[in-house]
């Protein structure tokens, strides 16, 4: 199987580059002295993660019960379930458990401490539960300072459930732009998720685990003094809000969708493909940042970057390639308009762009692209191509 036999719209991995960014986050990691633990969520692709376990990393983090339930099928025995529990998975939690998965679980409210203290106490078996702790405001978790942090270690502990450890992800790290503020928001992860652990060890709450991440911080910090762990997810692939942020080069992303030209808009200057939003997801992550991606950047089949073209539009199954304005073509935050005839025979689309070609278009967001996918075909130097399978569910 190559590209040119390939039925569209496909979601591509270009292997050579995915192997380079795993590399490169597990160079880092040793560098820095922590155990590296990727978030799997982004691929769940058991073929990308054997990759990732043989460059040195050391368990997984899932954020779904059926990637626990896959991956552990697979072989994969240590895995941190980095979404807070609720009573009601804790059976599915305790057959993976009773298995022999070491399956970690996280809670940040007391209601779920004391339902897994129950639970524990009525199946004769105890759950590894860590805490998740809010650094930055973006999502969930218990802030360093709380009283409900040493409430949730204290109903866990006094009833025989072991703490291991306090977790953070800094989410917001997505809205930053700037080496300065990256490194300055990876301190503030590193340091607040710390302190919670300080908290709870002084209480007299067992706490040995520390575990911090995302793909900015992971890859903007500068010392993890107290921190024994790191996640990231988003790195294997990268994609184009990756690249706003800062993280990442257009030549560094790993993920692309595969898409031909159906039909043509002349007189606007478009050219239809195959891939709507059902291929591409509606993420407009990009949206927000300083560049504006539509719904994607467009390659050539080799991965040459048209710079001058921009997924603007995306309906189910159509997307518009669209070229950018004349007036503002190679600005970083200009995005197709209607007003369009003049770029149509500047570009001369029909020439260009024949029924029949195809393409690659870079993602906003890999997560949710490949989300759209029921499989990978990952491309080798070589040029040849393998399906790599990708599930789905919860």
């Amino acid at each position: 199987m190559t590209l040119d036999t390939l039925d569209t719209p496909a979601a591509l991995i270009d292997i050579p580059r995915m192997e380079k960014n795993i590399a490169l986050m597990q160079e880092r990691m040793n560098a820095l002295g922590v155990k590296f633990r990727p978030h799997v969520k982004t691929t769940k692709c058991l073929d990308v993660v054997r990759a990732q376990i043989a460059a040195g990393a050391k368990g997984i983090t899932v954020s779904t019960l059926k990637e626990a339930e896959e991956f552990f099928a697979a072989g994969v025995t240590d895995i941190l379930y980095a979404v807070s529990i609720v009573p009601a998975k804790l059976p599915r939690a305790m057959a993976l458990l009773s298995q022999g998965c070491d399956l970690k679980l996280v809670v940040d409210n007391t209601i779920a401490a004391t339902a897994i203290a129950q639970f524990s106490r009525e199946h004769e078996q105890t759950f590894e539960v860590w805490i998740e702790v809010d650094t930055d405001g973006h999502r969930s978790g218990i802030t360093p300072e709380q009283d409900t942090l040493l409430q949730v270690g204290r109903i866990l502990h006094d009833h025989g459930v072991r703490v291991g450890g306090v977790m953070t992800h800094a989410g917001s790290s997505y809205d930053l732009d700037t080496p300065q503020a990256l490194a300055a928001l990876a301190e503030q992860e590193r340091a607040g998720c710390v302190h919670a652990a300080q908290r709870l060890r002084a209480a007299g709450i067992p706490c040995v685990g520390v575990s911090v991440g995302s793909t900015p911080t992971a890859l903007a910090v500068e010392k993890l003094d107290g921190v024994t762990e790191v996640r990231a997810g988003v790195y294997v692939f990268f994609d184009l809000v990756m690249h706003n942020v800062g993280v990442c080069a257009l030549g560094d992303i790993a993920l692309s969708v595969l898409t031909t030209v159906i039909g043509h808009q002349v007189e606007k200057g478009w050219a239809i493909l195959d891939a709507g939003w059902m291929a591409m997801s509606r993420d407009r992550g990009t949206s927000k940042q300083g560049h504006d991606f539509g719904y994607g950047q467009p390659c050539e089949l080799d991965g040459t970057l048209l710079t001058d073209y921009v997924l603007s539009a995306a309906n189910q199954e159509h997307g518009i390639l669209s070229p950018l304005h004349p007036a503002v073509a190679g600005e970083s935050h200009a995005v197709a308009t209607d007003d369009l005839a003049a770029a149509a025979a500047a570009n001369n689309v029909v020439t260009r762009f024949p029924i029949g070609t195809k393409l690659r278009i870079l993602p906003n967001h890999a997560c949710s692209t490949g989300a759209q996918f029921p499989e990978y075909h990952a491309l080798s130097a070589r040029g040849d191509v393998a399906v790599w399978r990708r599930f789905h569910g919860w």
